[in-house]
């Protein structure tokens, strides 16, 4: 009985230090044997979907972004409305503008094919996909750590809160993205993902006609497409090429055609105009410091152990 009783207090203290070591839970190497199917088969539908729409890239990789500053990277984003579900998706940072769950639906349903069954969350998937569309687009790779669990919960009041707003200045972006654990550098070469995709006319439009830090050709062109009145969903690119990952977006903080006031707000006098001309000339140190900042956000409070679940259906929980 001592030796049974020494072994299980020997098995559980091992255990104990596993978990301990484990630091957030998370590998990059956590499907391999469970599903070593699961990331091709992400990429392979990422690249299907980009190839249809280049423009979707930038879409998967914003859901990621939208999902992890609100309560941690886990998958709440794609929970629907329900009687008990209080909906993200309807969020003002995502209402009529978040997009690419369907494209999540088909890797879900792709990924639950080859694994024979629910072994690979939401979360999982949301944070794969975006660095397979910034791939895919010409960007930087980076080992995605995973074994992320979903959450069963959503909040829409957080999503307002904590999702960063195009009309953020610069201490109000530092301090939004602190509050989520990243440094003025994390916040500069994130914001870097606004190389790729398009901004609607009512996120810009105070922007055009109203700031004084912007180009005056290029806050007339944007006026010939964004009236003052009307016109709200009406897209315009968020640097000259949004289908390609390049350092374009800091070229034109530079030059002050950033589209977004918080994107101008990142080169405006402020102490983080440094790091943004740095970027502007050095192709290859924006992608490897973009690859470290989104191995970053993806630990922000990521659920996992027997905390969450993996949902069978990424818009419902189980």
């Amino acid at each position: 009985m001592n030796i049974i009783k020494f072994l299980s207090l020997f098995l559980s203290f091992i255990l104990t230090i596993g978990i301990a070591s484990s630091h957030s839970g998370l590998s990059s190497s956590y499907y391999d044997r469970v599903c070593p199917e699961a990331l091709p088969t992400i990429k392979r539908v990422v690249e299907d979907a980009v190839a249809q729409e280049r423009r979707i890239g930038a879409s998967l990789l914003r859901l990621h972004f939208h999902d992890c500053f609100v309560n941690g990277c886990d998958a709440s984003i794609l929970l629907d409305q329900t009687s008990t579900i209080d909906g993200e998706k309807n969020a003002a940072p995502n209402a009529n503008s978040a997009r690419g769950f369907e494209v999540i639906d088909r890797i879900k349903f792709e990924v639950d094919r080859v694994c024979h069954r629910p072994v690979v969350s939401c979360a999982d998937i949301l944070a794969v996909a975006a660095r397979e569309s910034v791939v895919t687009l010409g960007g930087p790779s980076w080992k995605v750590k995973l074994g992320r669990r979903d959450s069963t919960t959503a909040s829409q009041a957080a999503a307002n809160m904590s999702i960063p707003s195009p009309f953020m200045d610069l201490p109000a972006l530092i301090k939004n993205f602190k509050d989520q654990g990243l440094d003025e550098d994390d916040l500069v070469v994130l914001s870097g993902a606004h190389t790729l995709g398009f901004a609607q006319c009512r996120t810009f439009r105070s922007r055009i006609y109203n700031d004084t830090n912007i180009d005056p050709a290029f806050a007339s062109h944007l006026q010939t497409i964004c009236p003052q009145v009307g016109g709200n969903s009406t897209l315009a690119p968020l640097d000259p090429t949004p289908g390609s990952f390049d350092t374009k977006y800091f070229t034109d903080l530079v030059s002050k055609k950033g589209l977004l006031s918080s994107d101008q707000a990142l080169f405006n006098g402020g102490e983080t105009d440094e790091l943004v001309s740095e970027y502007s000339r050095d192709l290859e140190e924006f992608f490897e410091d973009f690859a470290k900042s989104m191995i970053k956000m993806g630990d922000i409070k990521p659920l996992t152990g027997n905390r969450g679940q993996i949902r069978n259906n990424c818009r419902m929980v189980n």
